[in-house]
């Protein structure tokens, strides 16, 4: 008789079919039948959790109550506005002081420190300035503007991606794409812009439709990226803020903010409209959306990613910018052309052009500046208006940034340089509707291989921006 050997002794063929037919003698006769009852019951119980049927709806469960309130046709959009002005009020109420200490420590004090040394080591003047007025003191009003609201912006942000809640938005949103002829998916990218609109051009990759994802690129722009937001956050503090009482500043700013994010996505389902009804013309594709479920947000692991691989990283970025950039504003201040500092020369060309527009040709040539990177565009906003002001003299130290450690310091160099409320609500309109930054630029000729549809891209927005600050100001000076 053949035998089975095992580690602990043999088992013959005749032991096991023994052991097998005392087995079915034990076991009931109906057992196939209750094996298939056990899986349908298994059935029964998911559908009902799942299916609603005449007359008998599905079990509630938190997250059916949750997506019955959060894509509310009456709720979801009151909700969706209500939390991003929350969060951006905290932002603002909770960047006004730790952004202030910064500055007080970088240019307040440690400044005048560089100085000395540069002074003490015998660089000369012209070295001085390039690597401590120019390089140094562009790198700290990064930080100092930058590092406070992304720190407080990003982890909120990321708390309501990681809850879930973020494809509830899109899920609110997609009926208004599909009815100005757009994908539905186009949503998701839109949200992926608000983090970084390079970012959001690669996430139009979820969109089959060839010529439903190029209207996703050509209008993701319009999507304030993180770049953006320490600008519109600084603006609105300073100057809407400022015109109701000190209790209610921090709302009214916040509300301000809102209000141009809201601008950004109606400009989105705008222009979206107007391109698939004249030169991307084509049926909508259909979609289904996969809501995830709820998920407790993770804090302290939200905290430390959104600091570090958002935070630190969108930081680190706007440095490596803002170090040359620092430099050229510097030279730019220093090198003459008739008698005329290069800097000078060109913001008086520049203008009559921003002056029409509500502008001023500080804020021309700070964009021309910074289109490496949206990040350093109020560094280069203050550095130049503290040259056009006339606050440094031409020569050594020219284009210096002075102690600047509270917002009223800032505010009141701004309106030294000619600002007013009109000039702070162009430039939020303004870093709304401009061209992209060059890593945006490049992003979309990667994903589309047309210099033609990348240059749409980039001057789209350029031009809306241009009608629209025209626009305002036009009625604005007929209206006062």
């Amino acid at each position: 008789m053949a035998s089975i050997q095992t580690g602990v002794a043999a088992v013959s063929a005749t032991d096991i079919i023994e052991n097998a037919r005392r087995l079915r003698r034990e076991t009931a006769a109906d057992v196939h039948e209750v094996l298939v009852e056990a899986i349908y019951a298994d059935a029964a119980r998911i559908a009902d959790r799942a299916v609603a049927r005449p007359g008998r709806p599905a079990r509630p469960t938190l997250d059916r109550t949750l997506d019955r309130i959060l894509t509310s046709r009456v709720w979801g959009f009151p909700i969706m506005l209500l939390l991003f002005a929350l969060m951006f009020w905290l932002t603002i109420i909770g960047s006004n002081v730790p952004s202030g200490m910064i500055a007080d420590q970088l240019v307040g004090r440690l400044w005048p420190v560089l100085r000395e040394l540069a002074t003490s080591l015998g660089l000369p003047w012209w070295l001085k300035g390039l690597l401590v007025d120019g390089v140094y003191l562009s790198t700290a009003w990064v930080i100092s503007v930058m590092l406070p609201p992304m720190a407080i912006f990003f982890p909120l942000f990321t708390l309501l991606e990681d809850f879930g809640y973020l494809p509830r938005v899109a899920f609110n949103l997609d009926r208004a794409f599909k009815q100005v002829g757009a994908h539905g998916k186009q949503s998701m990218s839109l949200m992926m812009g608000f983090g970084c609109n390079a970012a959001g051009v690669v996430a139009t990759r979820i969109i089959d439709s060839p010529r439903e994802r190029l209207l996703a690129i050509l209008t993701n722009n319009f999507s304030l990226c993180n770049g953006r937001w320490p600008t519109q956050i600084l603006i609105a503090t300073i100057f809407i803020g400022s015109l109701v009482p000190a209790q209610w500043a921090g709302l009214v700013s916040a509300g301000a903010v809102t209000a141009v994010a809201l601008l950004g996505i109606g400009f989105t389902l705008a222009v979206s409209w107007a391109l698939s009804r004249t030169v991307l013309r084509g049926e909508v594709s259909a979609f289904s959306l996969e809501l995830p479920p709820y998920r407790p947000p993770r804090f302290w692991q939200t905290l430390y990613t959104s600091l570090i691989d958002r935070t630190i990283f969108v930081l680190w970025r706007a440095i490596v910018f803002a170090v040359p950039a620092g430099a050229v504003i510097w030279l730019s201040a220093n090198l003459n052309v008739g008698g005329v500092s290069l800097a000078q020369y060109l913001m008086h060309y520049a203008d009559p052009v921003g002056v029409l527009l509500g502008l001023n040709g500080v804020i021309l040539l700070a964009y021309i500046i910074a289109i490496p990177a949206n990040e350093i565009v109020i560094p280069t906003v203050l550095m130049l208006t503290v040259l056009v002001t006339g606050s440094q003299g031409i020569g050594e130290g020219a284009g210096v940034m002075f102690e600047l450690d509270s917002l009223d310091a800032t505010r009141s160099l701004l309106e030294a340089g000619g600002w007013t409320l009109l000039t702070a609500v162009n430039l939020m309109l303004f870093s709304l509707l401009h061209n992209p930054c060059s890593t945006t630029i490049y992003t979309i000729y990667k994903e589309t291989g047309s210099a033609k549809w990348t240059a749409v891209a980039t001057l789209l927005p350029l031009a809306l921006g241009f009608a629209v600050t025209f626009a305002v100001a036009t009625v604005w000076r007929w209206a006062s």
